[in-house]
């Protein structure tokens, strides 16, 4: 079948490319995609982590795969221990920029992957689960090159990787970490890749390898147990919608917060009608930032939450308050960032190890798929091939605390895989890393696209600018005269002078709906590639 992919590593491209060659579909090639993307991408996600796939079939059919990660802490409170100290672990991002990840058994959350792929290809699929997973047990045990940017995020990381011994005998077999060109070797990866064509994920939640995760985690002071795996289900949801430019764009719903607050701004936009303007762009960026409160977090798993959020007179009153604003605004004295005219760095917890994958077929079909390990939190069971995630000590899904979520929840996340349908036909699909950067910039690849008209590739280069904390910070690229309008209108305006992976790492598949030309666009900032399969 013929379509085009994008992924966060060449050989998660070329992968899910073969199986679109080899007559597939859009959510075959994707799964394809994810598992070599745990050989490619071992840092980012893998069978330890969790995501969600956005599925547009070829029937017309839409529905969100929620596979994310899990509150653990199920079964009788008799054999539920109190949760261990998370283990801060400072991580080096530049000479200027550092940040305190907390990781560890007690930040290990229930993962969602295996059991997410696998309900995916039975429900939407076409190709046998063994033949998508063959390939990456391959390349798990035979190694992959690191390219310079998996060597940047391995060095970067490698406190956290190599923070146990399990760890350190992957990522620093000779005492320090891989260098780009050198070989990362994952056969116990190899081997789960392959039991998983073989038996399914069955084993991982309610066998063997269910054992022994909740026994190695709970042993040093974790929460898994073997009912959290056992009780582990992929949860269908119904896409968030929101009306864009003639467009209907289906994103991720409650509880995860990225896609209704991507819809939101969305919303606020049309109703703005100002398509091209940075300045009514951060206004709208800087109201979803406002809307994310802690009453809107405990919402998030409330009934209807999602229609009251986005009530047509509550979105018609934030939208009259921008507009007053963005007349006014001229007149606002500036403040300007005393980094203005330097280079950015990073601020803490800005990385986002995150990856993405977006899918288009040409029969009609789509999918999006995000995926995250958190920073990973150093635990590598013995004998399984799995490294687990650290959702429960990530400070971005945890701003008011930690260890607060109910047993058996899904953490709300960012993440939020999203497509845009025009004709009820897909047009874009496309995701992002990064963080609290997700939102900024899947929604800017989304307008470069649908206001801009612009390919794939030219969409997810196009220089990007981000708010939060008060601040805007810009790619070099973005207009200048636009720049000196937010200074004007009172923001602090940084100005990085290179293109940065602070920016999210978006991947994004466009059919032009004109021409019928399929277009691909793999992130640079983070080494995104993306294949037109013929």
């Amino acid at each position: 079948m013929r379509g085009v992919v994008a992924a966060g590593h060449p050989l998660s491209a070329e992968a899910g490319a073969s199986a679109l060659r080899a007559g597939g579909n859009a959510v075959d090639a994707a799964v394809a995609a994810c598992l070599m993307s745990f050989a490619c991408e071992s840092p980012l996600t893998g069978p330890g982590a969790g995501g969600f796939m956005l599925v547009h079939s070829a029937g017309g059919e839409s529905r969100l795969l929620d596979f994310f990660v899990a509150a653990p802490g199920l079964g009788p409170g008799a054999e539920v221990p109190a949760p261990g100290a998370l283990v801060p672990i400072g991580v080096e991002f530049s000479s200027e920029a550092s940040q305190v990840f907390n990781v560890g058994a007690s930040s290990c959350g229930v993962p969602g992957t295996l059991a997410g792929l696998t309900h995916a290809l039975e429900r939407f699929g076409s190709m046998a689960l063994s033949e998508l997973c063959d390939p990456a047990a391959a390349v798990a045990r035979e190694g992959v090159a690191l390219a310079p940017m998996q060597a940047y995020l391995h060095r970067i990381l490698a406190p956290i990787l190599a923070s146990t011994p399990e760890g350190a005998a992957i990522y620093e077999p000779d005492g320090r970490p891989l260098r780009a060109g050198e070989l990362l070797r994952l056969p116990e990866l190899g081997d789960l890749l392959e039991r998983l064509g073989a038996e399914g994920s069955g084993f991982l939640y309610r066998g063997d390898v269910a054992t022994a995760l909740s026994d190695w985690v709970l042993e040093r002071g974790g929460l898994l147990t073997r009912d959290d795996l056992a009780a582990y289900e992929t949860v269908e949801r119904e896409p968030a919608r929101a009306r864009y430019r003639g467009r209907e764009v289906l994103t991720n719903p409650p509880p995860s917060s990225g896609g209704i607050l991507i819809a939101y701004s969305l919303s606020l936009l049309a109703l703005l009608d100002r398509p091209g303007d940075e300045r009514t762009v951060v206004e709208v960026m800087e109201r979803a930032n406002a809307a994310r409160t802690e009453e809107f977090l405990n919402g998030l798993n409330s009934e209807g939450y999602l229609e009251r959020f986005r009530a047509e007179e509550a979105m018609e009153a934030v939208a009259g308050q921008a507009a007053d604003r963005l007349s006014a605004s001229a007149g606002r004295s500036a403040r300007v960032s005393p980094a203005a005219g330097r280079e950015g760095v990073a601020k803490p917890g800005e990385l986002g190890s995150t990856t993405h994958i977006a899918v288009l077929d040409s029969g009609g079909g789509c999918a999006s798929v995000t995926s995250s390990s958190g920073s990973g939190s150093g635990v590598v069971v013995p004998g399984t091939g799995i490294h687990l995630n650290n959702m429960l000590g990530e400070q971005d899904l945890n701003p008011f605390g930690f260890h607060r979520h109910e047993a058996g929840r899904r953490i709300p996340s960012m993440m939020a895989p999203t497509v845009v349908l025009g004709d009820r036909a897909p047009e874009v699909a496309l995701g992002s890393a990064g963080s609290n950067r997700i939102r900024s910039a899947v929604l800017q690849t989304l307008l470069a696209v649908v206001d801009g008209g612009l390919s794939a590739e030219e969409a997810v280069a196009r220089p990007r600018l981000h708010f939060e904390e008060g601040r805007v910070d810009a790619e070099p690229g973005v207009d200048d005269g636009a720049l000196a309008e937010l200074e004007a209108a009172g923001y602090e305006v940084r100005r990085w002078a290179e293109r940065n992976l602070y920016f999210g790492g978006v991947q994004a598949v466009v059919l032009d709906r004109d021409s019928g030309a399929l277009s691909g666009g793999g992130d640079p900032r983070r080494g995104g590639a993306a294949v037109v399969a013929a």
